[in-house]
């Protein structure tokens, strides 16, 4: 393994926020044709380029800026949200996500320690503000019994509150057999929740500053099975507002959905995408082989279809990271980051070993290797982002700082032991939630339609809840010294492409270089580690992985097996801090691919990993004055997913 020396922290402030020149499509896409730049002459016209100057800067309009925000958050629209006791609405959750300061659901004053750059408010589209006005008690929708049995159960409080909770979620999520109340689902009534919500978004939209997306979730969960969807709209009210948002009443089968999307582009001539839901509660049929709507194998129209609405995926959210498995990745050291919802779907059904392939990240990246050598198109090419799916109205990934999954875990004492919520037997606790995550787009500026194309291009990556900056390159023709450039996409973009990108048949007797630089968040950890995880499809058909450790902190050595020792650690778990004495402000190295075969689909994604840090429950028992059992995790290594690049012969 080769190791890349530490650059100086000195430099840290200019290391990548200025990106520079890019590859050939970008220039196309961005300043006009290639013959209008080899020409020097501005796409607008009046007068020509000059010849390169001395400035690297000048005339370079590529994706410089990372914007961090949040694709699925919750607020008092969505049924389950309300009914936990979420007062919070679209409003207060974008002006908290833009930096205000505000008062929870119980009443705790509350702010982030920096602001995000954008939010995507999310709500079910099922029901959509139908719970706030059962628990206030709209006499119009009290005349059902369901109905009224569910608003005097919640103002009861406590666990008759929480049962009567669960049972709604069972109810909206199809495991009861039941059907969602039909006076909750009113077309008019649903067409004013929607109308509002929009005035809202397009009120709190604030171009350069901070883009409040229209979005919500379509939340197919037939039987307990989560298939759930995000869609993202790239437009505004005027356009949003000439179709109401897709159920899963109308349809658990995500064909149907794509169906809808592509209606809804008809129609307005707007453009929407689909974020597909952490697979980790799907019991295996988030990412299939075998089409559980028909019960037949896979087809090229199902995959050209999924990937062109659905270009990026969830890996770590609240109810848990969904990279990898140690059942599955039984070499990675690292694989198994908080797997804490690895029990069953959101229903009665437990899990299965066998169901785990077709729920993570990267297996499910192997597996669309192997379906697109069959079916000419992978459906699984997806681009990978972090989010909170709060259900609090309030974006919080920061351990220091973690509001929970829904308002019965905001901070209290014991919330580490409670439920957080209950299927049959399968009880999830509170200290099994994960304070994560965010999502990170290279953006060229922070306007919805440039943040949503870097969605739609894969340019995007997810952390744990850190603001790790991440640059990630691939081409032919990165060299060691390229790891000098303070800017790395001064570099990157003019010898490769980025995450999300593409690399073609290697050229004869060449194999694919990978320049990848993180710079440390200032109010987190130190990093440990960068490394390129591969996953590629072999001569027989089978896929494989393979962990490679890039570079590295400190003098650290590898042993005779190539395992790199561990950090360190410097966690007072009583205290709840840490020192940074150790590992890095910031790593950055180029790495050639030692195992490259030019006949076999790869795929190539780094992960970086921080220090050890405290996790939120040592926050929690630190606060709270509280001991919490052995068996709870009370450390915890943040880290950050990039898109992949993939290679294809």
């Amino acid at each position: 393994m080769k190791r890349t020396g530490v650059l100086k922290t000195a430099l840290a402030a200019v290391f990548m926020v200025a990106a520079a020149a890019t590859h050939a499509d970008y220039v196309g896409s961005i300043l006009g044709s290639k013959e209008d730049v080899k020409s020097g002459m501005e796409v607008k016209g009046k007068k020509p380029l000059k010849e390169a100057g001395y400035s690297p800067y000048a005339g370079k309009n590529y994706p410089t800026k990372v914007l961090w925000g949040d694709t699925h958050l919750h607020t008092n629209l969505s049924l389950d949200a309300r009914a936990f006791g979420v007062t919070l609405g679209p409003e207060e959750a974008y002006r908290f996500a833009r930096g205000d300061e505000i008062t929870t659901s119980h009443g705790e004053r509350i702010k982030l320690s920096r602001p995000l750059d954008w939010l995507v408010v999310a709500d079910h589209s099922d029901a959509m503000g139908a719970m706030d006005e059962v628990v206030k008690g709209n006499p119009g929708l009290l005349t059902d019994p369901k109905v009224k049995d569910w608003h005097d159960r919640i103002r009861k409080g406590g666990d008759t509150a929480l049962a009567a909770t669960m049972e709604v979620i069972e109810t909206f999520a199809g495991v009861t057999g039941e059907k969602i109340p039909a006076v909750l689902a009113e077309k008019q009534f649903v067409r004013s929740v929607w109308e509002r919500f929009l005035v809202i978004a397009d009120k709190y939209n604030d171009p350069g500053r901070f883009t409040a997306f229209i979005g919500y979730e379509w939340t197919s969960t037939e039987g307990g099975n989560n298939l759930h969807r995000n869609v993202i709209y790239r437009d505004g009210a005027n356009l949003a507002i000439q179709m109401l948002p897709y159920t899963a009443a109308e349809s658990f089968n995500p064909e149907d959905l794509w169906k809808w999307m592509a209606e809804y582009e008809k129609k307005s001539e707007g453009k929407v995408l689909a974020l597909a839901h952490n697979g980790n509660v799907s019991n295996g049929i988030m990412f299939p082989e075998i089409n559980p709507a028909t019960g037949n194998p896979l087809t090229k129209d199902y995959a050209e279809t999924r990937i062109r609405w659905e270009p990026i995926y969830e890996v770590t959210q609240i109810k848990g990271d969904g990279e990898s498995h140690p059942y599955l990745s039984p070499n990675d050291e690292f694989a198994g980051f908080d797997v804490l919802w690895d029990k069953g779907n959101l229903g009665p059904v437990p899990k299965t070993k066998e169901m785990l392939q077709y729920e993570y990240a990267r297996a499910a990246l192997k597996n669309g290797l192997k379906l697109e050598k069959t079916l000419g198109t992978n459906p699984f090419k997806f681009g990978m982002v972090g989010s909170t799916d709060s259900h609090t109205g309030l974006a919080t990934a920061e351990e220091e700082n973690f509001f929970g999954k829904h308002t019965g875990k905001e901070p209290h004492k014991g919330r580490w032991n409670t439920l957080v919520g209950s299927f049959g037997d399968i009880k999830y606790y509170g200290w099994e939630q994960v304070s994560s995550g965010y999502a990170a787009v290279w953006a060229t500026e922070n306007t919805r339609e440039a943040v949503w194309d870097a969605m739609k291009r894969k340019e995007v990556y997810a952390t744990t809840g850190p603001r790790i900056m991440v640059r990630f390159f691939g081409g032919y023709d990165f060299k060691e010294q390229d790891n000098l450039y303070r800017d790395p996409g001064l570099i990157g973009y003019s010898k490769g492409v980025p995450m999300g990108g593409d690399l073609k048949r290697a050229p004869d007797g060449k194999s694919p270089t990978f320049l990848v630089a993180a710079l440390k968040d200032p109010y987190s950890g130190n990093l440990d580690r960068i490394q390129i995880v591969k996953g590629w499809l072999d001569k027989n058909g089978k896929t494989l992985e393979k962990v490679y450790d890039i570079v590295w902190s400190g003098d650290r050595k590898p042993d005779n097996k190539g395992k790199l020792p561990a950090v360190g650690n410097t966690v007072d778990v009583k205290t709840a801090t840490w020192t940074n004495t150790i590992g890095a402000s910031e790593l950055i190295t180029v790495w050639n691919d030692p195992d490259f075969n030019s006949k076999q689909r790869a795929f190539y994604y780094a992960r970086v990993i921080e220090i050890p840090t405290p996790r939120w429950t040592a926050y929690d028992a630190k606060r709270f004055n509280e001991k919490i059992d052995k068996n709870v995790p009370m450390i915890t290594q943040e880290r950050a997913y990039t898109s992949p690049i993939w290679y294809t012969p």
